[in-house]
């Protein structure tokens, strides 16, 4: 390991694979490591930092610039893919944190969950990044449950089938292939929601991560995004010296000069904010909404009439999962926020069954 250098994980995976659940637990067992965190979640409500930054974090009061941008440790990329802003939005960001090297142990990026690491890793091989970082990991993290039905990431068979139908879009890369791209480039697989896996779906998961990955490259079962820090960092494997030997459908498409078209341009994304609700009425109505419309991922927070305490919702095809997480801050806006993605959806019309709904 050249100790010179920050090292980076970058934790890859589909939406509602439980990459953010993995960062938190991996925050809080810090215990002292002076850790950044680079969050590029796809949707306009930056969920996913507003949870990380509830997880404690040793940064020095005294060696942050009041009221610039990443004073907590934690960087946000603009909406978009990182694939498709590495050198726009990515690579500030790791300017600055090269910046403030000396303060820093550990480097954690987490991508749009329809991102592509290749592109990512093959930055760390740019003139001011190459000398001060290395990638420790690349961590791909596979949502158990989904893999073993099938369907690559949760309830998306109708994308996919849409995808076939259409002949215009037979360059696009599928479903599959963008979980085979995010595996080619993984170091370390992390399979989640162990516990809803018997032994037949547990073999299942495993035939499509060895159809893509090396026996060398280890895999990981875990429930409730809890796996050791040991495990997770400190993998050395300083994956930009190998990145440019990998060849993934993506390159595949653009070697037979089709059409640059990333998949998420076909996914549609909006914010839903409300006052009050009813947490067991929010959560009836988000399930009746997610059966009707074509919604893949919901995600946010809301604020519960008469609860001191903010809740957060996570919705990923029919599993609905809340939890209070904290004290709603006398700076806060006390209100709903939900992040909703999907394909053909259309945010008037859910808004408008929400409002329907919960103020009945």
């Amino acid at each position: 390991m050249q100790l010179n250098k920050i090292p980076t994980t970058i934790v890859t995976g589909f939406l509602g694979s439980g990459k953010t659940t993995l960062l938190s637990n991996v925050l809080k067992q810090a215990a002292g490591k002076r850790i950044a965190v680079i969050v590029n979640e796809f949707g306009e409500l930056d969920i996913d930092s507003d949870l990380l930054r509830s997880c404690p974090l040793d940064c020095p009061e005294d060696e942050q610039d009041s009221g610039s941008r990443g004073d907590d440790g934690f960087y946000e990329l603009a909406n978009g893919c990182i694939c498709c802003t590495v050198e726009e939005e990515f690579l500030p960001v790791m300017e600055q944190l090269v910046a403030r090297r000396d303060d820093i142990d550990h480097i954690l990026i987490e991508t749009s969950g329809l991102a592509l690491p290749k592109p990512l890793v093959q930055a760390f091989n740019w003139p001011g990044i190459k000398e001060y970082c290395t990638v420790d990991a690349v961590i791909t993290v596979v949502d158990g449950a989904a893999v073993a039905a099938g369907r690559f990431a949760h309830d998306e068979g109708k994308v996919q089938a849409q995808r076939e139908a259409d002949e215009s879009l037979d360059h696009d890369p599928s479903l599959q292939e963008l979980l085979d791209d995010q595996l080619s480039a993984a170091d370390l697989v992390v399979v989640t929601k162990n516990d809803l896996l018997d032994e037949e779906s547990r073999t299942r998961v495993q035939k499509v991560i060895a159809h893509e990955v090396p026996s060398s490259v280890k895999t990981v079962y875990i429930e409730n995004g809890e796996a050791a820090l040991d495990v997770l960092l400190g993998i050395d494997a300083a994956s930009e010296t190998r990145i440019n030997d990998i060849h993934n459908h993506h390159d595949h498409h653009h070697a037979h000069g089709e059409h640059h078209d990333h998949a998420h341009d076909h996914f549609d994304s909006f914010v839903v904010k409300l006052g009050e609700v009813q947490s067991d009425l929010l959560e009836e109505t988000l399930n009746l909404l997610v059966e009707k419309y074509n919604i893949f991922r919901v995600k946010g927070f809301a604020a519960v009439h008469g609860k001191p305490m903010r809740q957060v919702f996570q919705v990923v095809g029919s599993r609905v999962e809340r939890h209070f997480d904290r004290l709603w801050l006398p700076e806060d806006i006390r209100q709903t926020q939900l992040v909703f993605i999907g394909k053909g959806i259309d945010k008037e019309v859910v808004e408008g069954a929400l409002n329907d709904a919960l103020s009945a």
